[in-house]
């Protein structure tokens, strides 16, 4: 057990990711006397990735996984291994900027009631961009459909200074996902299940639904490389996003939605595999229709997980979904921009 002298450990779960940390822990570690701990938690890399750390970074702690089960078995491990109030769970291949640190730990210490919070989030190769995964906050349409302000389908904003606020938000990203280890733990932790897709969607609707706040901070700004967990665009994202988001709705959704919201999804995931035949995106097409085979034939084992999940809840939190289709109004009322959905947001 990793025992933290400070009151927040940053664990950066790490595989076979040298290239990341001579880039971006030196400054990782330069940040570290505004308030944190480093652990670099090493999930069974075949590099030298511990060694390097271990070399270069006396100051780092370092934890050592045996074997390779995905993201979020990953930091399931790790994470019993370290004693903090708060946990920073931070992506290998993320750069942080100075003073990235104490608005997202003021935030945390200033609201009881706020269980995660995330920074605001660049694309580190285009760096006036937002970045796909996480940008202004993350946010849930009545329909399950996640989006995020700042990026909403395909387009991604620049960033104008248009979301420098703090507001509460459904899901923060679990790029850079601060979260307090006593309610981690509670809830049941990453739902090792997930593998490497939404994981932290998952754990921040089990902690609304136990009543507590999820935060986007403005104010403290890092940069994402992306893709490097599981590349953009490709067959095994589209089969976790499509598989991961019915497992999802079965676990957290109130059980008189899903009665209808579930066959509805089943439906309009059938139209986007006709879409996929129709265009000759066979291996897409197939892709899809293997998540829906794998959820449909562990029904049994989602069922015992939501069993767990309604043992939290408590008074459930929701702010953060919008009542409204952000795929009609995305393709057909093309609203690109978060702005333009003519739907407020509330302060942290």
């Amino acid at each position: 057990m990793i025992e933290c002298h400070k009151d927040t450990a940053v664990v950066i779960l790490s595989y076979n990711g040298t290239k990341w940390h001579e880039l971006f822990l030196p400054k990782i570690v330069e940040e570290a006397y505004t308030g944190y701990e480093v652990i670099l938690a090493d999930n069974a890399s075949t590099d030298n990735t511990l060694n390097y750390v271990q070399s270069n970074f006396p100051t780092v702690k370092t934890i050592h996984i045996d074997v390779n089960h995905g993201f979020a078995n990953g930091y399931y491990e790790a994470l019993k291994q370290v004693k903090a109030k708060y946990y920073i769970l931070l992506s290998a291949d993320f750069e942080v900027t100075e003073g990235w640190f104490p608005p997202l730990h003021k935030a945390m210490e200033q609201d009881s009631q706020l269980a995660a919070c995330q920074p605001k989030i660049r694309y580190w190769k285009e760096r006036e961009k937002f970045e796909y995964a996480g940008a202004g906050g993350g946010f849930m349409d009545k329909y399950g459909y996640m989006f995020c302000r700042g990026r909403i389908f395909f387009d991604i904003e620049k960033d104008n200074g248009q979301y420098d606020d703090n507001i509460e938000v459904f899901w923060a990203s679990g790029g850079c996902l601060v979260v307090r280890a006593d309610l981690y733990h509670k809830v049941g932790g990453l739902d090792i299940e997930f593998y490497a897709h939404m994981e932290e969607i998952d754990l921040c609707w089990r902690l609304k639904n136990a009543g507590y706040k999820i935060g986007y901070v403005g104010n403290s700004i890092v940069y994402h490389v992306g893709g490097s967990v599981i590349s953009y665009g490709s067959p095994q994202k589209l089969y976790y996003n499509f598989r991961n988001n019915l497992i999802l709705l079965l676990k957290n959704e109130k059980g008189s939605k899903l009665l209808w919201l579930l066959p509805f999804r089943l439906c309009l995931d059938g139209i986007a595999g006709m879409r996929l035949l129709f265009t000759f995106k066979f291996t897409e097409m197939f892709t899809l229709i293997k998540a829906h085979f794998h959820f449909y034939a562990k029904i049994g084992k989602w069922l015992k997980r939501r069993k767990e999940c309604k043992q939290h809840i408590n008074n459930p939190n929701l702010v953060g979904i919008y009542n409204k289709s952000i795929v009609w109004e995305y393709f057909i009322g093309k609203k690109k921009k978060f702005n333009l959905l003519n739907w407020g947001t509330k302060n942290l």
